[in-house]
């Protein structure tokens, strides 16, 4: 029996859930772009399974729970014989990558960053010491980890323009490692744009997103702290509906009836109560890559009114789909403004609608990143030769990481024993 031509392995950071982050989002778009090309995925990781995380074997995806340190893994790929392996996050091609390396040398990596970690990490450093990321991210460990894991992948797959940017002119990094892949969505036709909800249907604001993630926690403060108080003064009957999942206590104390400050955690369906909502609110002070809850509001047309980080890698030289102002005096504003004229309104969601029509459609996305897999497969060879800086850094970390896992390996091994004497 013959193997399928193209066999895709996965290794997960966690188990993908669409409805709880961007990443889970950008994950399952992955998946439905390599199903779409006859791909058999085989998608694996060491974290517990979520019951959150969408349904694998429904997608006819194989799943696995694997374990670090451990040579089943090796086995695992000798019986898979993938010829794609997708890092997912960089983390994972430190702990995986080199038994990739060792058990199929030929299959082609590709590593997807969902967003530059050490310049999120860097980021929220520099808002605390109130410095520039620049004098940060350059020094740090994260850092060289992750600039090292993209040398020594075949290509890394790049969310926002301006972290391409980043990596090529202040990095040097080769542009042949590098790829811009935005979200893979579909466009709005005139029709769904008429069916959405209008400016009449609709009330209250909303802040959406994961609290395991530091830049939505940090807005929702900062929204409690010294926007809201801004906005209820204009606005007194105006209700801010909080969503986002895993919350922990201290997000459940901002909860204030009286004040319309209304937090209500993780949303059945975030794509239902965006459509309710009148204006989305992200003040983000910091973090990397695409806002997923920025890109919903527009196919949600739903306008919204951000930060210059929040919007970061969204529009290109679009109009936004309402307002981007850094200052909370001026964020309240606007966003009255956005809530209290309909025409304002309605001529955001039309800029939103042209900004996912125009940016992130999947089929022009897909074909391209298809060309561009089929070139990798082409060129490996003489790309791999080139890339002299990914052959010394896979070197070195094949010497370090083989010796750590056979060292933790054999630890095991000798506890197992003691145990059994």
């Amino acid at each position: 029996m013959s193997l399928p031509k193209n066999r895709l392995l996965v290794i997960g950071c966690v188990w993908p859930e669409p409805n709880s982050s961007a990443a889970g989002s950008r994950m399952l778009q992955l998946l439905q772009f390599f199903l779409g090309e006859k791909y058999e995925i085989t998608f694996v990781s060491t974290a517990a399974r979520s019951e959150f995380a969408i349904d694998l074997e429904k997608m006819n995806i194989a799943s696995e729970v694997i374990r670090m340190n451990h040579p089943s893994f090796d086995e695992l790929l000798k019986q898979i014989q993938p010829n794609f392996v997708l890092f997912d996050r960089f983390m994972t091609e430190e702990q995986f990558g080199w038994r990739v390396d060792e058990n199929c040398p030929e299959a082609i990596k590709i590593l997807d960053t969902e967003d530059l970690h050490f310049l999120r990490k860097s980021r929220i450093e520099a808002f605390k010491k109130n410095i520039p990321a620049e004098n940060i991210y350059f020094d740090a460990d994260i850092t060289k980890r992750e600039i090292a894991s993209i040398y020594r992948c075949d290509l890394s797959l790049i969310i926002s323009e301006a972290e391409m940017e980043l990596l090529q002119n202040k990095f040097e990094i080769n542009p042949r490692l590098l790829y811009y892949l935005p979200f893979m969505l579909n466009s709005i036709s005139e029709e769904e744009a008429l069916n959405l909800p209008n400016y009449q249907e609709r009330n209250n604001f909303i802040s959406i997103g994961n609290f395991l993630h530091e830049p939505n926690w940090n807005a929702v403060l900062y929204l409690k702290e010294e926007i809201w108080p801004l906005i209820r003064k204009e606005l007194p009957e105006a209700k801010l509906i909080v969503y986002g999942a895993y919350p922990s206590q201290k997000v459940w104390n901002l909860h204030n009836e009286k004040e319309g400050f209304i937090v209500k955690g993780r949303a059945e369906t975030a794509e239902t109560v965006m459509q309710q909502a009148k204006v989305c609110l992200a003040p983000i002070r910091f973090g990397a890559g695409l806002k997923g809850k920025l890109v919903m509001a527009m196919q949600s047309g739903t306008p919204s009114v951000t930060t210059t980080m929040g919007a970061e890698g969204i529009n290109g030289a679009l109009n936004w789909n309402g307002f981007i102002v850094n200052k909370p005096e001026l964020f309240a504003a606007e966003a009255v403004r956005l809530y209290t004229d309909e025409k304002l309104w309605a001529e955001a969601v039309q800029n939103g609608h042209a900004i996912i029509n125009s940016r992130f459609k999947k089929e022009k996305h897909q074909q391209k990143f298809a060309t561009k897999l089929a070139g990798l497969i082409q060129d490996k060879d003489v790309n791999r030769k080139r890339n002299f800086v990914g052959k010394m850094l896979q070197y070195h970390k094949h010497r370090s990481t083989y010796f750590m896992a056979k060292f933790i390996e054999e630890k095991e091994k000798n506890k197992k024993t003691a145990g059994h004497n």
